[in-house]
């Protein structure tokens, strides 16, 4: 379409959560329950990390920023989700479209890597007990966490000014409940091959090489423990990595599913459902993972509830 045809589109209309109307209300009460399950949990976590002293370190430090990740990753999808599904018309503007898109990259790769630098966090820790401390030293943290963010974010805005060359036609209907990047590819009118160059190639970059490494630190940890046979060791280990593994491949499998193999055949149901389980759900497990069910953490929320003095 030329650019004399071309019509200025000031807002989208979010329509991929295909839900009958009398079942509305149901799962919004059920998102509803979600998100306000993924506020709590990961709130906990970053308040008693900051309050305890006990939690200050390595570990926490990461963990302290995967819940603030997951709680602003979970917050850029679900409060305009929850808002859409109460209102008749459920609409957003371009810009706030491309507002959301930019955030929603940025923590969705703040996500993937911090998961990366916790498994190679517990590698050290099960593996080179003895000098963790000296290996994972504040030095090392900060260098570990200050790229990560900026790279983040850089990442993201390119996508998002990328997105925003594009010209869009008479289309406005994205089939999805947020402003997914693809979606938005579908829906413009002009040349979209870099858009999907840059996405094939960062998914390539910040899922799938994550994924692998994640999944041969945690290979190594097993390896490691086999070689000390222990019983009540093994099964701690394996109880520990199993759970981690099942939230990391529900995190990477779906996002390499949607975006790096993507299929025609996938009905709006399945890559919303498939979306879901790493914007939602996702977020929403990680504290009960990684922390809730962790010894140190528990403690801490005691000491926190029976007011004794946690600055030691």
């Amino acid at each position: 379409m030329n650019g004399n045809n071309q019509t200025v589109i000031s807002q989208f209309l979010l329509l991929g959560l295909p839900i009958s109307p009398e079942h509305q209300h149901l799962f919004y009460v059920l998102f509803l329950a979600m998100y306000l399950t993924t506020v709590l949990g990961n709130l906990i976590i970053i308040i008693l990390t900051l309050l305890d002293s006990h939690l200050h370190t390595p570990m926490y430090l990461f963990l302290s920023n995967l819940s603030f990740s997951d709680l602003c990753f979970s917050s850029v999808t679900m409060p305009k989700l929850l808002q859409n599904m109460e209102s008749q018309e459920p609409s957003i503007t371009y810009s706030d479209c491309l507002t959301q898109m930019y955030f929603w990259m940025a923590f969705a790769d703040t996500e993937s890597f911090l998961l990366v630098v916790m498994a190679c966090d517990h590698y050290v820790a099960i593996c080179f007990p003895l000098h963790y401390t000296s290996i994972m030293s504040p030095k090392l943290c900060a260098c570990l966490l200050v790229p990560l963010w900026m790279l983040t974010t850089f990442h993201a805005m390119i996508h998002t000014l990328l997105m925003a060359r594009l010209s869009f036609c008479k289309n406005n209907v994205i089939l999805h409940f947020f402003c997914d990047i693809l979606a938005l590819l579908k829906l413009a009118c002009s040349d979209t091959y870099i858009n999907e160059l840059m996405v094939f190639i960062m998914t390539s970059l910040i899922a799938i090489i994550p994924f692998l490494l994640i999944v041969m630190s945690y290979a190594r940890i097993i390896f490691s423990i086999l070689k000390v046979p222990s019983i009540q060791g093994i099964h701690k280990v394996f109880s520990t990595c199993g759970s981690h593994l099942s939230v990391v491949c529900l995190f990477y499998g779906t996002i390499i599913g949607l975006y790096f193999c993507p299929s025609t055949n996938n009905s709006i149901v399945k890559k919303t459902t498939m979306a879901m389980m790493y914007t939602v759900v996702t977020p929403m497990l990680n504290p009960f993972i990684y922390s809730l069910r962790n010894r140190d953490i528990k403690k801490a929320l005691i000491r926190v509830f029976c007011n004794k003095k946690i600055f030691l």
